[in-house]
């Protein structure tokens, strides 16, 4: 008797301690989710961005020198153009060099010609829908938002299993909280069916 208590009292205890975390990110969850499913309350995307920057020539002499000199070309065009976004990927080819940076807020592509210094730099920012999308997904978000998404899911598993144990615990009320459950799960399983 007493260790069913003690397990009861600690499944309180478990979700009393969790709840507070758990609802913003539920809040946040629901809100991206909300959001994401009626894109049209929101303003389409800004327009991209094309400037040019031109390297010195001691610039382009140390590019070519280096099999890949993208970190070299890319702290050059931070320091003269504002981009969007953090190192994706980079490619070289015939003395091109092509650097993709990606973010939630946006991306930019960075295009140098080494043998005439010209480097074209396309900032697209993002629009609010592609931004929320990015952060429900976790999509280019970097490993501390990902983190974030992992602990936040187990946490809110948690929390609902604690939950879940002490709305079963009422005895005078479990046959109805186990007909909720039954039709709660059955209307989730048809719903999931009829949108596969």
């Amino acid at each position: 008797m007493y260790q069913r208590r003690d397990f009861y009292r600690h499944a309180r205890y478990v979700h009393g301690w969790l709840s507070a975390f758990a609802f913003l990110i539920l809040i946040f969850f629901a809100l991206t989710g909300l959001f994401l499913n009626n894109p049209s309350w929101f303003e389409p995307a800004k327009d991209e961005n094309t400037v040019t920057v031109t390297m010195s020539p001691e610039l382009i002499s140390k590019a070519k020198a280096q099999e890949n000199p993208s970190t070299e070309i890319l702290n050059f065009v931070r320091a003269k153009q504002p981009v969007v976004g953090r190192f994706q990927s980079s490619e070289v080819m015939d003395n091109e060099v092509m650097i993709r940076l990606e973010s939630p807020a946006g991306s930019t592509d960075v295009w140098a010609m080494l043998d005439t210094g010209e480097i074209e730099v396309t900032t697209k920012p993002a629009s609010t829908v592609s931004l929320i999308n990015d952060l429900h997904r976790g999509k280019n978000s970097g490993t501390a938002w990902s983190w974030l998404i992992d602990i936040s899911a187990i946490v809110i598993l948690f929390l609902s299993i604690a939950g879940f144990i002490l709305f079963l615990s009422i005895k005078s009320r479990l046959l109805t909280h186990l007909l909720l459950t039954a039709t709660s799960l059955a209307v989730l399983i048809l719903l999931i069916w009829t949108a596969v």
